[in-house]
Order: structure tokens, then C-alpha cells, then sequence
């Protein structure tokens, strides 16, 4: 829509863009007095609009972005040729304009996200119960995450302050009524009997896997958020990547929700770091990439508090990040220590029983480590050997204490149980 004394100035700049457009008279008696309408390769939008508000068009009068399925036009060649540069360095990048546009209608109305927050983690948790894959995955396409994370990232790069306020708000929303959903609904399982009695979530792989986070979460997190801003800034339909970011969301915050209706303080807080950390880290990496991909406000006089708010924002996150990786890193540490230890102590054990005799065979071991920060220490092995009916295995527990002790280098208590294998 073309204010009143703006039309030559619009129409000169249309000319010197080499820009095919059509304008018509407006009769509506408002204070516009023309419409014009034109077509523009993806990488030029943002570059015309920018010329055009130099010409009088800004946020205070209409501007309508469609897409075009087909443009047959010469003109319109050369123009894809004069931006295919600008093309190739940015991809099928948006215009700001669009970009704050998909942004708030990723955002759904509050009584839908809730809605589908609680089923989609009443589902999660039954599938993590029911140590079904399957189920978890399901859950994941319904939850309506990747809206709200991508808000608080656009808001802070365009400085739309509203609109990054309700992006943190909504996502602290999603998380605290997908735990709750899956406390409650995990509660009500264990109260009408629904689930076998004295059932020990932590044997089930699907929330095994939830108990003890390490780095690699990391990575999960910055890929889905630098895939969800990717598909935004790009037109790129975000319903796939929706799906990746709630992988990182939904099945630990419903991880949370059984550690707390079962009464498991590790599970409760190893999920729960799990949680935080995807959630700062979505955030960190989709503020980055926007950043980086040169993404500024409308005004360039608001550029400085957009930048001051993006630095401040950016430190408290990987701040928050490195805070919580520590804990990620002693669980990695720990995990490595436990698979290192045990191949060790296997080894030794297997080259003991060889050596005593060739038809002993191990059949179980399992160990048993102490302490509260990583590195734990191994305090105790459990042995189940298989021997042949009639053999002197006397004098067994002694030489595999030894045997393991020099390999590990520290004292451990060995327990062996010798079971009679017969073979016909």
C-alpha cells in the first residue's frame, strides 16, 4: 500500500531494482492512494524492502508477503541472476519481516500448546513404561516445542522484546506441565494398579537410558536448534525439526515425571539435567546462527540494544551450559571408568580361570562402585564361574583378589560363586 505522496518515489525505486509491478489506484478514502504489486526472487525481498522504506514504506502501512508458485517473466530472469549471488551465500533465507512472521505462527494459543504438551507427555510416559520406542517417538510428533524456542531467538536478534518474553515464558510453560502431566499421569498408573507392582523403572532400557546423561546430549541439543532456526529462516517446513526438538525435550521431562511419582531422586536428577541442558542449548544455538546469519532490527538505531541484549543473553546461557556440563562430563567420565574397569577386571578374571583350569568358564560378573563425585571407586566384584562336576576350585577367591587387585591397582572385595555345569 502506497501513502499518500510516497507513489513516485516507490515507483522510481521499483524502476531502478528493474523490478516488473503493476500499481493501481486505491479508492478505499483512507490515506493511501495506490497499490502495487511485484515479484522478487527469495534473496531479493529483504533487499527491496530495505530500498523501499527509504522511499516512505515501513512497518506504519501494509506490506503483504505471498509466495509465488510460477513467475514467467524476462525481467524477473535477470533479476533472479542479479540476486543469485546473494542467493548462493544465503540460501533460500527470508526477509526479517517474514521471519517474525513464522515465528509467531509457530506459536500456538495457550490452551492448544498446553493441551498438546499434557497428551503429548502422558504418551511419552507410557511409552518410556511400556519400554516402547515406538511410543516415545509418537509422542514427539505432537508436541508443539519448536514454536516457543525459536520466538525467544528471533525476538532477541529483530529486538521484539514481547516477543521474547513470550518465548522463555512459553517454553517454561511446555516444561513444567509436561513434567507434571507425566507425574500425574505415572502416579494415577501406580494408584489404580495399572502397572506391575513393585515395577523398577530404572530396568526399563527406555528410562535407563534418561539416568545418566552425558556429553553427547550436547549435541542432540545444538543440532535440533540450529535445524529448527535453519528450517525457519529458510521457509523450510519446521514440522520435522519440531519433532527433533521435542526429542530433546518430551521423554526426559516425562523421565522427570517417573523419577518423581516412583520416588527416584538419581532419575529425577539426571533427567532433569537433561531437560535444562537441551533447553539452554536449543536456545544458545538458534540465537547464534540467527545472529551469525546477519538477522538485525528494522531500525538501525535499535541495532546496539538488539547486539547488548543478544551478548548479555548468549553469556548467561553458555554459562548456565558450562554450569551443568560439568555434570555431564563427570557422568561421561564415570561411564568410561565404569567400561574401562570392567574390561580390565573381565580380562583378569578370564586369564585366572584359563590358567587354573581350562573347563572353568565365567558365566556373570558384576561390579559394585562407592563414592559420591567421579571417578567412583571399585569396592567390591561379584564372580559366577561354571565349572565341571568334581572340580577342586579351592583357594578361587584368593587368586582372583589378587589377580584383580594388581590390575586395577586398588584393594576390592571378591566374592565367588561356583556353579556345577554339566554337558552331555
Amino acid at each position: 500500500m502506497i501513502p499518500a505522496g510516497k507513489r513516485a518515489a516507490v515507483i522510481r525505486a521499483l524502476d531502478d531494482e528493474g523490478i516488473d509491478y503493476v500499481v493501481t489506484d486505491e479508492t478505499s478514502g483512507r490515506e493511501y492512494t495506490a497499490v502495487a504489486m511485484f515479484p522478487l526472487p527469495t534473496a531479493a525481498v529483504e533487499p527491496v524492502l530495505e530500498r523501499l522504506r527509504e522511499a516512505g514504506i515501513d512497518e506504519s502501512t501494509y506490506t503483504v508477503i505471498v509466495a509465488a508458485e510460477t513467475v514467467i517473466s524476462r525481467r524477473f530472469e535477470a533479476l533472479e541472476d542479479e540476486y543469485e549471488e546473494d542467493a548462493e551465500r544465503g540460501g533460500d533465507r527470508i526477509s526479517r519481516e517474514e521471519l517474525q512472521a513464522k515465528a509467531d505462527s509457530l506459536a500456538s494459543g495457550l490452551g492448544t500448546y498446553v493441551l498438546m504438551t499434557v497428551i503429548s507427555a502422558v504418551i511419552a510416559t507410557a511409552g518410556l513404561l511400556l519400554d516402547s520406542p515406538a511410543t516415545v517417538v509418537g509422542s514427539m510428533v505432537i508436541a508443539p516445542l519448536i514454536g516457543p524456542a525459536m520466538s525467544a531467538a528471533v525476538g532477541t536478534v529483530v529486538d521484539d522484546e514481547e516477543m521474547f518474553r513470550r518465548g522463555v515464558r512459553m517454553q517454561i510453560l511446555g516444561v513444567a506441565v509436561a513434567v507434571a502431566a507425566a507425574t500425574l499421569f505415572a502416579l494415577a498408573l501406580r494408584w489404580l494398579a495399572l502397572v506391575p507392582p513393585g515395577l523398577d523403572p530404572l530396568e526399563l532400557a527406555e528410562v535407563s537410558e534418561r539416568l545418566a546423561p552425558n556429553v553427547l546430549v550436547l549435541v542432540v541439543a545444538i543440532g535440533a536448534g540450529v535445524a529448527g532456526i535453519v528450517s525457519l529462516m529458510t521457509g523450510v517446513s519446521a514440522t520435522l525439526v519440531g519433532v527433533m526438538i521435542a526429542v530433546a525435550l518430551i521423554p526426559p521431562a516425562a523421565a522427570v515425571g517417573i523419577g518423581i511419582a516412583f520416588q527416584i531422586p538419581r532419575l529425577v536428577l539426571g533427567a532433569g539435567v537433561i531437560v535444562a541442558v537441551n533447553v539452554l542449548s536449543i536456545n544458545l544455538s538458534a540465537l547464534v546462527v540467527l545472529w551469525y546469519e546477519g538477522y538485525r532490527p528494522q531500525r538501525w538505531f535499535r541495532e546496539d540494544d538488539a547486539r547488548a541484549a543478544f551478548l548479555k543473553r548468549a553469556a548467561v546461557l553458555a554459562v548456565a551450559i558450562a554450569v551443568l556440563s560439568v555434570f555431564l562430563g563427570g557422568v561421561t567420565y564415570e561411564s568410561y571408568a565404569v567400561s574401562t574397569a570392567e574390561a580390565d577386571i573381565r580380562t583378569a578374571v578370564g586369564d585366572e580361570l584359563a590358567a587354573l583350569d581350562s573347563n572353568v568358564e565365567l558365566l556373570e560378573l558384576d561390579i559394585e562402585r562407592t563414592g559420591t563425585v567421579p571417578p567412583l571407586e571399585t569396592e567390591r566384584v561379584s564372580v559366577i564361574v561354571g565349572a565341571p562336576p568334581g572340580s577342586d576350585l579351592t583357594g578361587l577367591a584368593d587368586a582372583l583378589d589378587g589377580r584383580v587387585e594388581a590390575t586395577i591397582g586398588s584393594d576390592v572385595r571378591i566374592e565367588v560363586r561356583i556353579v556345577t555345569v554339566e554337558r552331555a
